[in-house]
């Protein structure tokens, strides 16, 4: 099993050994963003850097080579492979950048499609990065693993937008959905149900994203960033969340936690084998997506694994780099053996 952790000073390849993980380090100066393996093709992997665009390995990360003809904006923030568009044996790829676009591929990255029709979305005028406030960007892609053709695009800040063709055509944000989704994600035994870890909540659908609703009883933080379903139960949810923005992102200020829930149960801290929140900023969280009840997660530079659908946390030994520190994950990807 490898898992593969985007940071902002490297792409970070961890293998597992016996009782601990060997790490490699790749695109040291690209500044990695996001990180997906190819669903169907595990030695197929996909990077996208702040300054460098994206890149692609055909190896399972032991090289790397600049893709994307066709992608105008080098700042690629997300990048996804459908489980269901299948040309040639490669998955269909969708790249977000900043400013918001989404780009489309084909045949495994070589050439690329804009996805047009962003701008033209009434809310559109309303997008905005608060760091940043002139511009904006696709904070995360998530292509439904249901119905090919759905795709669901967060862009940061502003609205959660849907296409039912790939990209052909857009509809804006519903009134009732989260304005500023982190990550989203989906599950094979529920068609139309989505989980949203957003700035401004928790949000979940039943309906592909007609309607939402806000789940957050018991939960005492709501700046939500990272979210994870366990593979064999749709109701075993675990996120990452602080009380803001500054919390969430700032080393002098950082306080986050990780919370879980269940059918039988409201939001509650999990703090068995986990740290004090204190000084630490929001975690990225992984399920397998073959293992049942089995979940990972980075927090700073410490890695963890739950066995038990996410009551509790073992930390696990990782080898790291002399001189290299985790500093802010920023993706992570689960690509089983």
């Amino acid at each position: 099993m490898k898992l593969y952790l985007a940071t902002d000073s490297a792409l970070a390849i961890l293998s597992s050994r016996e009782n601990d993980y060997q790490c490699e380090l790749r695109m040291e100066e690209h500044q990695p963003q996001c990180v997906v393996v190819d669903p169907l093709r595990l030695e197929l992997v996909y990077c996208g850097t702040m300054d460098q665009g994206l890149w692609r390995s055909d190896d399972a990360g032991r090289s790397w080579r600049k893709a994307g003809n066709g992608i105008v904006h080098q700042r690629v923030l997300s990048v996804a492979v459908s489980p269901l568009q299948r040309v040639n044996g490669r998955g269909v790829v969708y790249v977000g950048t900043e400013p918001s676009a989404v780009f489309r591929s084909e045949d495994g990255g070589e050439t690329w499609r804009n996805c047009v029709g962003l701008s033209k979305l009434p809310s559109s005028n309303e997008w905005s990065f608060p760091p940043r406030p002139d511009t904006h960007h696709a904070r995360w892609i998530h292509p439904d693993a249901h119905v090919e053709g759905r795709l669901y695009v967060a862009i940061e800040a502003g609205a959660l937008i849907r296409s039912t063709d790939g990209g052909g055509t857009w509809t804006d944000r519903v009134p009732t959905g989260p304005i500023d989704t982190h990550q989203l994600v989906t599950h094979l035994s529920t068609p139309g149900r989505l989980y949203s870890a957003a700035g401004d909540g928790y949000f979940e659908s039943l309906d592909f994203g007609d309607s939402w609703q806000q789940l957050e009883e018991e939960l005492e933080h709501r700046y939500a960033w990272s979210v994870a379903v366990d593979s064999a139960d749709p109701e075993c949810r675990i996120i990452s969340s602080a009380a803001s923005p500054q919390r969430s992102h700032f080393k002098a200020d950082a306080e986050s936690f990780i919370y879980r829930r269940t059918a039988n149960s409201q939001w509650q801290q999990v703090n068995v084998g986990l740290p004090n929140p204190s000084g630490r900023r929001t975690a990225v969280l992984a399920a397998h997506p073959s293992e049942p009840h089995n979940f990972f997660t980075v927090w700073e530079s410490d890695l963890f694994r739950s066995i038990d659908g996410g009551e509790s946390w073992q930390q696990l030994d990782v080898n790291w780099p002399d001189d290299f520190k985790v500093n802010e994950p920023r993706g992570l990807a689960v690509a089983p053996s």
